[in-house]
């Protein structure tokens, strides 16, 4: 196993790259102490056991692509290859079943600090996923973020925000304006699912289109969806809400 010391970074120039890199033989909780703090991080490679190694393992390999853009998502051909796959891991109880899985996988290497929680991020498809992470293993995480995360309400008994009385950790949730057009009253939804489960948490409705996140994301209309301005006020966030609380 190689392995590299490196110095932590204060947050406020922590950059997506280095939150990574930190983050790969550190465990997130430990990369999100006091700003203050001096620390040394050990940097490993990590090898995670799953079939073929990816998400989509009850199935096929995950599809690979150069760059979002040259997708067309809303073409016949790649919702019917996409559609199993998102299936697979949206499915009732398989993204509980992963997130047990990989916490105590994490919680099996002596890099990471097991006194310390852990935080989950997720976007699109992925928010509705970090949600039921933190439900699963609610002893362990300790801080939630959605970005234009798709599905966290639904009229379904196995709807995210419903899980809300199991969550322990600090949620954040950054919605999408067109999701919010389409669904305004999913945001009430969740605040008050929250507000009675005692979850502390804090949603916005971003001036951005779903999918702002990710720098390759295909023009709509002809117009980006990436917005570089509010990745980063969501990076600021998603690093804050680490400070808080996992510190």
């Amino acid at each position: 196993m190689n392995e590299e010391r490196i110095e932590r970074p204060r947050h406020d120039d922590l950059s997506r790259r280095a939150f990574v890199a930190l983050s790969i033989g550190s465990g997130l909780a430990a990369a999100t102490g006091s700003a203050g703090a001096a620390l040394s991080v050990v940097e490993s490679n990590l090898a995670i056991e799953t079939p073929d190694g990816n998400t989509f393992y009850r199935l096929a390999k995950a599809p690979q692509y150069e760059t979002a853009a040259n997708v067309d998502f809303g073409a016949p051909e790649t919702r019917a290859k996409l559609g199993p796959l998102m299936g697979s891991i949206t499915a009732p109880g398989a993204a509980e079943k992963d997130a047990a899985v990989y916490v105590a996988f994490l919680d099996a290497q002596r890099q990471v600090d097991r006194a310390r929680r852990i935080g989950t991020q997720g976007y699109c498809m992925g928010g509705a996923l970090a949600m039921r992470t933190a439900a699963a293993v609610p002893d362990r995480i300790g801080a939630g973020a959605s970005f234009h995360g798709g599905g966290l309400v639904t009229d379904k008994a196995d709807s995210p925000h419903l899980l809300a009385p199991r969550i322990r950790a600090r949620m954040y949730i950054g919605v999408a304006t067109n999701d919010d057009q389409r669904q305004p009253e999913a945001k009430d939804k969740l605040r008050a699912a929250f507000a009675a489960g005692n979850v502390p948490a804090e949603i916005e409705v971003y001036p951005a289109r779903h999918g702002w996140c990710v720098p390759d994301m295909p023009t709509e209309a002809g117009a980006p969806i990436y917005s570089a301005a509010d990745a980063e006020r969501a990076w600021g966030k998603l690093l804050a809400l680490y400070r808080s609380a996992l510190a």
